[in-house]
């Protein structure tokens, strides 16, 4: 018996050293060179309530994925149409459904629908006309697709932005969740990810008088202020005076006096898109000093740039980046090479945030901020101060009161308790968990909970003491009966915590983990640490009676 107690007793010194050496990257920023390669790299993150930061939750609009898809479907459908010789009409039946009227009906309209990536099915065809439609198996892909990309897209940006260990993840259908620990400009972190980043190249129609445009415009956005944001609209509210196949965009235009918008006249449809583009960089202009960014095509992309130059050499091309024109230069001569350069008179920031934002991609869908909070460093710094001293002052009294109330057997329960802490912030060390102040409130709730079992066993026992039976046979018998009693306590909490972790969110899956994971250090610290220590002292020659 002596020698299966020293032997759990080595046990349970090997795992405090184990564990005090994973909680060290949690508790020392830098420890000593000698101690380095005994400790792990990385231990818990503190989240933005004790680090400051910002959180953001963001809404991404699936909708507008799937009218994005239909809207490239009519596109190629209508090119392809044409160059078959026939004239096609088409019509929106739905947010996914198209009534095509082609005439005449080439044979291969089926194989044209079912090529374009298995997204559209044809509903039913009579003679020229049909309809066309996205299944609710696609749609739901569509709609989960953009959330996923976006993520990554966001992802992307952030890592670029060089934030320090942020968190982003999923929440539900349509929601992403986004920490970012130790942002200092939350204005400019906010635009870096909210932005759409649709690149696209349009001709600038000169041809087109525009005579009493910007009067009609100043009228239009008067009346109606959301148009200054909102281009499609104001195009639908100017479709009588604009020709067809033109559109108004704002030029972006910069002088010594600031920076400014004016209208300016584009084609409707695109030149080419943005897709192309797998690299941007900022460069710096030499003649004014002022920074740009220089956009690396595909060999596609340089390829359609290339043969877009040639053909329009004299006219105006417009850099369309999320509606909005950053530069329209003439065109010279035909660029090859596959580069280009989008110049507006950024600062360098500006520059900087444009060339991530093109080189992560563009999202799929408009995201909306549904929810922001930023918390400053200084008070991150005294919620901490204020948890530990929490901690502190809450453990000292509870192993104080043990001490005195149940004497060697609170002693025992006190050894236990810091046994179970070392197990708790080695686990969240190990796995790298953000601990939250909401975290901090569940260890003080675990030390309570690590407490209270050792209560319920030290009470059973003197219960059997006072029935006049042995110390050795009180022991076995009162942790024999405050078993069951002992693991209905913490299995019930335990279930409300994993419950927590798997419907909340934010603060509460913080106080969850540390509340779930310090149940399980608890029960082993009580059930097995405690019972190790009373055993040892139990068994040796000559004991009579237990201190408890």
């Amino acid at each position: 018996m002596q020698t299966r107690n020293r032997a759990r007793l080595g046990i349970i010194v090997a795992s405090w050293i184990i564990g005090a050496l994973i909680c060290v990257p949690t508790i020392w920023s830098q420890p000593p060179d000698w101690l380095e390669p005994l400790v792990p790299e990385k231990g818990a993150k503190l989240g933005l309530d004790l680090q400051g930061g910002m959180h953001l939750v963001l809404e991404v609009d699936t909708d507008a994925a799937v009218e994005n898809r239909v809207r490239h479907f009519r596109n190629r459908l209508e090119q392809w149409a044409e160059k078959k010789g026939a004239v096609a009409a088409i019509e929106q039946n739905g947010p996914a459904e198209l009534k095509v009227s082609i005439t005449p009906m080439p044979d291969d309209f089926d194989d044209f629908v079912a090529d374009f990536g298995g997204t559209f099915e044809v509903d039913h065809k009579v003679g020229p006309s049909a309809v066309v439609r996205i299944p609710q198996a696609e749609l739901r892909r569509i709609r989960d697709w953009a959330v996923l990309q976006s993520l990554e897209t966001i992802r992307n940006r952030i890592d670029q932005y060089g934030v320090s260990e942020p968190s982003i993840q999923r929440q539900g259908d349509d929601r992403i969740v986004v920490q970012l620990p130790g942002v200092d400009d939350p204005e400019r972190a906010i635009k870096l990810i909210g932005r759409t980043a649709q690149l696209t190249f349009h001709l600038v129609r000169d041809d087109v008088q525009a005579e009493g445009l910007t009067e009609a415009i100043d009228a239009l956005i008067a009346a109606h202020p959301e148009f200054k944001r909102d281009v499609r609209a104001l195009n639908a509210a100017l479709a009588a005076t604009l020709p067809t196949g033109v559109e108004v965009r704002f030029q972006r235009v910069a002088d010594e006096f600031g920076s400014f918008t004016q209208p300016i006249l584009v084609s409707a449809e695109p030149e080419m898109s943005g897709d192309t583009v797998v690299d941007a960089r900022v460069r710096i202009e030499q003649q004014f000093n002022e920074p740009y960014v220089l956009l690396q095509f595909n060999e596609e992309g340089a390829e359609q740039f290339a043969e877009l130059t040639a053909e329009n050499v004299g006219k105006r091309l417009a850099i369309v980046l999320d509606e909005m024109v950053y530069s329209a230069p003439v065109i010279r001569e035909k660029i090859g090479g596959g580069r280009a350069s989008i110049e507006g008179g950024f600062t360098i920031d500006e520059a900087r945030d444009l060339a991530i934002v093109l080189r992560a991609g563009s999202l799929p869908a408009d995201v909306s901020i549904l929810e922001e909070r930023t918390v400053g460093p200084s008070l991150g710094q005294d919620s901490i101060e204020r948890g530990v001293r929490a901690i502190v002052v809450g453990g000292l009294l509870v192993v104080l009161f043990m001490a005195f109330y149940y004497r060697y057997a609170g002693i025992v329960a006190d050894v236990s308790l810091f046994a179970n802490l070392i197990y708790l912030m080695a686990i969240l060390s190990l796995f790298g968990a953000t601990l939250t102040l909401p975290g901090l409130a569940g260890i003080v709730l675990t030390i309570g909970m690590a407490v209270d079992g050792n209560v319920i066993i030290f009470e059973r026992i003197r219960e059997e003491l006072r029935l006049g039976k042995s110390v050795r046979s009180a022991v076995e018998t009162g942790y024999s009966k405050a078993l069951s009693t002992v693991l209905d306590a913490n299995v019930t909490t335990l279930i409300a915590g994993l419950i927590l972790f798997q419907f909340g969110t934010g603060p509460v899956r913080g106080f969850a983990v540390t509340l779930t994971v310090g149940i399980l250090t608890t029960l082993v610290s009580v059930l097995f640490v405690s019972r190790t220590l009373i055993d040892m002292y139990v068994q040796r020659r000559g004991v009579r009676s237990l201190p408890i």
